[in-house]
């Protein structure tokens, strides 16, 4: 029987295999059965300190134990949970905090570096909201009444009587805040229905089964993260947790702990293949995995495959995440080029950019998306979600895109990065694509810069690699043999490394931001 409400799916696998490991956190091996029985009575002890059905908490955590937990026991008691960046700054974290309305909130006890019972004092009088801070540590910090050790909320709820599952599938699992690369990050209110479908489906087209042992480097606060550990429940997969991502520790890991499954972005990839370690390290029972986040370059993918069989996914916070990935029996090369076809119980199509009329094949467009995967909407912004919503049930994705007579699907382009240069279109990727092949560059993001004449200039954000010797004019003249005169960039500037999100994805706006103030 297929459930779509999370603390019955885990309920459900739970129950059948109760012995198995679910989580690996350094020496550390927990049972499902064990994860039951803590994320239950953790429920208990949420309710127990008056936390209601539809009450949001705030997971503010490094990827570990405790917060699997305490996802599971929101579900279980009703409640949604906020993933939240540890490395959130002052301003930004009280943003979310209180756009969320949050009423509780689980931080680390011990800095990290932040020194979270400390910022809390602070945050704490412009919360009204929030009444219950829960901290994992070893529980030796005494803040106040609203602050409870981890452990002693365990105990707490051991001792409360027994509390029924969740079972309102259209009830939102979580509220997760975009990683605001083109502007102010916005909550996405995501149900157990949508949450669950996307990673039964996400599961299904990656072949995971049981057997499976998935690396968790991705963080948990990401959707992508987030929708790994969601499909490896799905799954029945077993689950290792790395804190943060670094690429000798995941090796590491890959190495000694039995992964098979890697899930990552192409920064994570990148960076395994270059680490020293990489050529020496036995890569044990790994078999496969996916990679997404961000655009996928076919070489990229050539050289991963050489020793992971990856697939390819794409997919977006407001969509559940997943909307399409390539599968293991799919053509070569379209297993190279594109993001693959649409996932179970998703739909996908291409419209024109201004009329939304239906594109035929192979025309590029905007991708539109339906399906049960899809968000409600975004948190106390309805005019952005009417705007992103359209009354017939699709999303609108903002991504351009082509859709070829097989349903596969290729990203061109995100539409708000798309620079209108004296009225001609120039897509970023395309020339990203050229300049990356430059020996000299390491990587590149292409911007554009207010001009007041011609609309905007184009302009090569450019990381050389170490001991480079490029110029401007070097880059330019790179370009005019390779592109047409409008598309050679206008500007290059040199960076030593590029504004990034924790997901792996460069920060445009910002970026812009930087050029366009000199």
């Amino acid at each position: 029987m297929i459930t779509t409400h999370l603390a019955h799916q885990f309920g459900a696998r739970a129950a059948r295999h109760p012995t198995r490991p679910f989580l690996i956190e350094g020496e550390h091996r927990h049972s499902w059965g064990e994860i039951a029985l803590r994320s239950d009575a953790l429920a208990r002890a949420f309710r127990g300190q008056g936390l209601a059905a539809g009450d949001r908490i705030g997971i503010d955590l490094p990827n570990g134990t405790e917060w699997v937990v305490a996802m599971l026991a929101a579900a279980q008691a009703g409640l949604t949970i906020v993933p939240l960046d540890p490395e959130l700054g002052y301003h930004e974290l009280k943003y979310q905090l209180r756009h969320a309305e949050v009423s509780a909130v689980v931080i680390p006890e011990a800095p990290t570096p932040v020194d979270y019972l400390e910022l809390f004092d602070e945050i704490l009088p412009e919360l009204p909201s929030l009444h219950l801070i829960v901290y994992a540590g070893p529980g030796t910090r005494w803040f106040d009444d609203r602050a409870v050790p981890f452990g002693e909320m365990l105990a707490r709820g051991e001792r409360l009587p027994a509390l029924a599952p969740g079972d309102d599938a259209d009830a939102p699992l979580a509220l997760v805040y975009t990683s605001g690369t083109m502007g102010k990050p916005k909550g996405v209110l995501l149900s157990h229905r949508a949450m669950v479908a996307s990673a039964v489906g996400t599961a299904s087209a990656l072949g995971l089964a049981d057997d499976d042992c998935i690396l968790q480097a991705l963080p948990l606060f990401h959707v992508f993260g987030l929708s790994v550990l969601l499909t490896a429940i799905s799954a029945g997969a077993s689950v290792v947790l790395m804190p943060r991502f670094d690429a000798a520790g995941a090796l590491a890991l890959i190495a000694n702990a039995g992964v098979t499954h890697l899930p990552g972005v192409p920064t994570m990839f990148e960076l395994l293949m270059r680490d020293p370690a990489f050529v020496t390290t036995p890569l044990g029972r790994l078999r496969g995995g996916v990679v997404a986040g961000s655009m996928v370059l076919p070489p990229l993918v050539d050289r991963i495959r050489q020793w992971c069989d990856v697939e390819i996914a794409y997919g977006l916070t407001e969509a559940g995440p997943t909307v399409t990935a390539t599968r293991r029996s799919d053509p070569l090369e379209k297993r190279r080029t594109t993001v693959g076809r649409p996932i179970d119980g998703v739909e996908v199509r291409v419209v024109d950019v201004r009329s939304g009329v239906l594109h035929g094949a192979e025309a590029v467009g905007e991708l539109v998306v339906k399906g049960t995967t899809l968000m409600d909407g975004y948190h106390r912004m309805p005019n952005e979600t009417a705007r992103t919503l359209t009354p017939e049930g699709y999303l609108l994705t903002g991504d351009l895109a082509l859709l070829d007579e097989d349903g596969f699907v290729t990203i061109v382009a995100r539409r708000k990065e798309v620079i209108v240069r004296a009225g001609q279109t120039v897509t970023p990727r395309e020339l990203e694509d050229v300049i990356r092949t430059h020996p000299g560059v390491e990587e590149v993001c292409v911007v554009g810069i207010p001009h007041d004449v011609l609309g905007e200039l184009i302009c090569a954000c450019v990381v050389l690699l170490e001991g480079a010797v490029v110029t401007g004019p070097d880059l330019r003249r790179f370009c005019q043999d390779l592109l047409s005169a409008t598309k050679v960039p206008d500007l290059v500037r040199f960076f030593d490394g590029l504004p990034m999100t924790a997901s792996g994805k460069v920060k445009r706006q910002e970026l812009a931001r930087v050029v366009a103030l000199g």
